[in-house]
């Protein structure tokens, strides 16, 4: 069961928004067994996107179109439908009544004709309700093959998606279930994490498949499994994923399906009564912005000092103008003092500080660019770890925050 997801709008040809329509509609059609296969971006003209749905109709079971709904008359999407299932617009009362519905509640100014003509719809379509917009979705049927058209205001096609399309499709398509497991690795490259688990990957069965999803300081494997007993493919991931620990179990720190690592650091700090404070250099506050993200950090989470400057380092930190003048700011020396200064004026359990030197010019330090000294404060004293992040300033930085994540997972796991 294939799906093709077609996204109209110039806003995104030019980079003027990012395209999340299409992440989520992937991993909500996964989650019910349609597998996606391919992802097109395309211009809001009529030959481009009846272009668009000819090609996706050879392919895929499932064409689901987001964006190019609207009042203005820049919107072309229902009018090409129209053409290309050889249809006309019809008023559908139902719509309309939302329309003035809507208008009546949350908007001051009257409604226009503009508003109105979104209640016109393909007679052939099923007006799919909307309830956080004016413009419906719309469902096709032509042989065996369905399509969906959706507004591209995120907030409005997931609740179309959740609300109406997803429960549609689940009762007209009989589906295999597609189960994935991401198991979560720090400290190893992709070619060093293959040669060690060989053996294992070559016993995986022919229906669950592997593949190494590399970034900057981590590497995701993903298990992905599909068939038609589910409860036989769930087993038989937690059985390999079990298997898996015996090769690598060092370097694995949690699974992205289930929690991410800060939240696995949050849950472990909870359960433990103990509390977190960070002072960060190079990374500008990143590290600290990962655990407020999570509701309720104020249980375990005392606070961050962005000690970007030298002078921060100094007057608000508290490191010593002996350590800066004798080491330089980058330098294990300073990472430990940030450490130790955090834990003290936090009252914190534990405390971890990054310095390093991101560039692109060297500034303050003669460290060369991709220095990175990372240190971590506990009940058993400071410990500082040097790397070498090589010489992409975003890269270096987001090293040093899964570095530093690493750091305190293991601290905490020990």
């Amino acid at each position: 069961m294939f799906a093709e997801i077609i996204t109209i709008g110039d806003e995104i040809l030019i980079g003027q928004i990012i395209d999340t329509n299409s992440v989520f509609l992937g991993k909500q059609l996964n989650s019910i067994g349609v597998e996606v296969l391919q992802i097109t971006s395309i211009k809001d003209e009529k030959e481009i996107i009846i272009k668009a749905l000819e090609d996706a109709e050879k392919r895929a079971d499932i064409i689901l179109t987001t964006g190019g709904l609207g009042p203005t008359k820049d919107d072309l999407t229902k009018h090409t439908l129209c053409e290309y299932f050889n249809d006309e617009l019809v008023l559908d009362q139902k719509t309309l009544e939302h329309i003035e519905d809507i208008f009546r509640k949350y908007i001051s100014h009257p409604i226009l004709d503009a508003n109105r003509s979104q209640a016109y719809l393909p007679s052939k379509c099923i007006a799919l309700n909307n309830p956080y917009g004016t413009a419906p979705g719309m469902w096709f049927e032509k042989d065996g093959k369905v399509f969906v058209s959706m507004p591209g205001v995120p907030f409005e096609m997931k609740s179309l998606v959740r609300n109406e399309v997803l429960p549609k499709l689940k009762d007209r398509f009989n589906r295999p279930f597609i189960l994935h497991k991401t198991v979560l690795t720090y400290g190893l490259g992709e070619s060093a994490i293959a040669d060690k688990i060989e053996d294992w990957e070559e016993g995986l069965p022919k229906f669950i498949k592997l593949a190494y999803l590399p970034s900057l300081g981590r590497v995701r494997l993903r298990l992905t499994a599909r068939g038609d007993d589910e409860k036989q493919l769930q087993d038989e991931i937690e059985l390999h994923v079990e298997k898996l620990h015996t090769y690598i179990g060092d370097i694995i720190k949690g699974y992205e399906d289930e929690n991410t690592i800060e939240e696995n650091i949050a849950k472990a700090l909870i359960e433990k009564g103990l509390t977190l404070s960070i002072a960060e250099s190079l990374t500008g506050g990143k590290i600290a912005a990962k655990f407020t993200e999570i509701p309720g950090a104020s249980a375990y989470f005392k606070g961050s000092i962005v000690s970007y400057a030298t002078s921060a380092k100094q007057e608000v930190l508290g490191v010593s103008q002996d350590s800066i003048k004798n080491h330089s700011v980058v330098s294990a020396e300073v990472a430990e003092e940030m450490a130790a200064q955090a834990k003290k004026m936090f009252k914190s359990d534990f405390a971890i500080s990054t310095t390093g030197n991101a560039g692109p010019t060297k500034g303050d330090s003669d460290a060369e660019i991709g220095t990175v000294f990372i240190a971590l404060a506990g009940s058993e004293g400071v410990k500082v770890e040097k790397f070498s992040f090589g010489n992409h300033r975003e890269r270096i930085t987001q090293r040093t925050v899964n570095k530093a994540m690493e750091l305190i997972y293991d601290a905490l796991n020990q």
